[in-house]
């Protein structure tokens, strides 16, 4: 059994919003070999606020009623201007009834992780701003993790985007990213290097919307309307007509099926500060002699097929 803490900026459920991190979550209670204790919010994909409240809500419509949501960071690292206020349709539609734990989540990280040392696999899809505190609030904490799966960043070539020129999760936030890559903890990263050819379709949105579950259906709607949404905002994507990456989904399969990907060593580093490129990454992979050591493992390619048989097996019984 790997024991597991989600910390996710999960939107899943909001209008015009990524649906992937409501299917990470989704995974992360489905597979049996997976032990979820805890969920973690921080501000990306959506503000903190709407993030904790989506993520109770996803967990009430699953059916888990022991795994504790906390709430984190509502900013990066070093920018607290940038505080967002959360929509008042997510706040007063969803999680009705339904309150976060006390507590702060980098604290709270630190110390189940403390707890019990090598048995806790922290899997982040989100801005990494929660995991850098948690290991400034307590160094400790990179060597009691068993692991960090990360799914952010992008390795072997570039996003084409000016504006965003790193992947969103560490872009987001690149001080958070680069505190990470420093700690010395165990760390694999999974990024838009194979998260992008791992996808759904609109034939794999209505399988799910003919399950007879309470999840599938309901997120198989918000896969169509996802879809549905990218086509109209991106035009010009090839992809985006017919289907959407399932970039947290994967990090959370790495755990329990790491060979649905090939994965190399690598010396990772990432551009930080107020300047362009913040939040590219420098991915060293030279094997010589006075090459850096390692300090991450990278998801370099995967068997598409294989995991999204895995994934939808697992997703419509829910």
């Amino acid at each position: 059994m790997n024991k597991i803490i989600l910390d996710t900026d999960l939107a899943m459920g909001a209008p015009g919003s990524d649906i992937d991190d409501g299917f990470a979550l989704a995974l992360a209670h489905a597979d049996p070999e997976l032990a979820l204790q805890l969920v973690t919010t921080v501000d990306g994909n959506t503000d903190v606020e709407s993030a904790t409240v989506l993520s109770l809500e996803l967990l009430r419509r699953l059916g888990v009623k022991d795994v504790p949501v906390v709430k984190g960071a509502a900013t990066p690292l070093t920018h607290p201007e940038r505080r967002r206020t959360p929509p008042d349709e997510v706040i007063n539609s969803y999680g009705q009834g339904l309150s976060p734990e006390s507590g702060y989540a980098p604290a709270v990280i630190a110390e189940r992780i403390l707890a019990e040392p090598g048995e806790i696999t922290l899997v982040a899809i989100g801005p990494l701003t929660n995991v850098a505190a948690a290991l400034a609030i307590e160094p400790r904490l990179a060597g009691a993790v068993k692991e960090i799966v990360i799914m952010g960043g992008v390795f072997l070539g570039i996003t084409g985007q000016r504006g965003m020129p790193g992947e969103f999760n560490v872009w987001c936030d690149p001080e958070a990213a680069a505190a990470v890559l420093r700690s010395g903890a165990p760390q694999r990263w999974v990024g838009l290097d194979v998260t992008l050819k791992v996808r759904l379709t609109r034939a794999d949105a209505r399988r799910l919307s003919q399950a007879p579950g309470e999840f599938a259906p309901f997120a198989g709607a918000a896969t169509e309307a996802w879809i549905d949404h990218t086509q109209a905002a991106e035009p010009g994507d090839p992809q985006a007509g017919d289907s959407c990456a399932m970039h947290d989904p994967l990090a959370v399969a790495a755990i329990v099926h790491p060979e649905l990907i090939t994965w190399a060593d690598v010396r990772l580093d990432v551009i930080t500060g107020d300047v362009p490129g913040a939040g590219m990454m420098i991915t060293d992979l030279r094997r010589a002699a006075d090459a850096p050591a390692s300090n991450a493992r990278i998801a370099v390619d995967v068997d598409a097929t294989a995991f999204t048989d895995y994934f939808l097996r697992s997703i419509e019984g829910l």
